[in-house]
């Protein structure tokens, strides 16, 4: 039976945003694109975890038990030596969707050349999808923007819940049937 709304949950992983030294400028960012793409009900939950790999696929793994549908997580995924949340989501997923991050860098790539440098991507747990993302508000608009049509279409496959978009924003793209 199809859930009324579906749960998307934003996590931030940032050590100096979890100390409160350091506004999360990430997390409201990726909400905001959301709610704008979104047109279907959607419930959204934002939380802040420190660059810490086990706290991480921790947070993420009880995300997916609480039957959260999309999680968006933004930071943690440079070279730097604590930016291990990529690590963090390996250890929470079933498999690996490779492309994600793929079209991500691409897009990317097209406006920064130390894209190259970034580690984002997406698993499944589940029936929930995890995109990593980067920290930065205008490099999160640039990733979901390249890989987010084919976010609902990758939720109904899962078994999640189902979300439309405002196509004039993202237009969804699920194959006819």
């Amino acid at each position: 039976m199809p859930r009324e709304s579906a749960s998307i949950a934003i996590v931030t992983v940032s050590d100096r945003a979890a100390r409160g030294v350091y506004e999360d400028r990430g997390g409201p960012a990726a909400e905001d694109w959301i709610r704008r793409s979104v047109t279907s009900p959607i419930r959204v939950s934002r939380q802040i975890v420190p660059d810490e790999r086990d706290l991480v696929a921790g947070r993420l793994r009880r995300l997916a038990e609480d039957g959260a549908d999309l999680v968006l997580i933004t930071g943690g995924t440079g070279p730097a030596p604590r930016d291990r949340t990529p690590e963090a989501l390996a250890d929470v997923i079933d498999f690996d969707l490779p492309g994600f991050g793929e079209e991500m860098r691409r897009a990317s790539l097209r406006e920064v050349p130390t894209a190259i440098l970034s580690r984002q991507g997406a698993g499944v747990r589940g029936q929930t999808l995890f995109i990593t993302l980067p920290g930065k508000p205008a490099a999160i608009a640039t990733c979901l923007d390249a890989v987010f049509a084919s976010v609902p279409y990758c939720l109904d496959l899962i078994g999640a819940a189902r979300i439309e978009t405002d196509p004039a924003h993202c237009p969804a793209f699920r194959p006819r049937r």
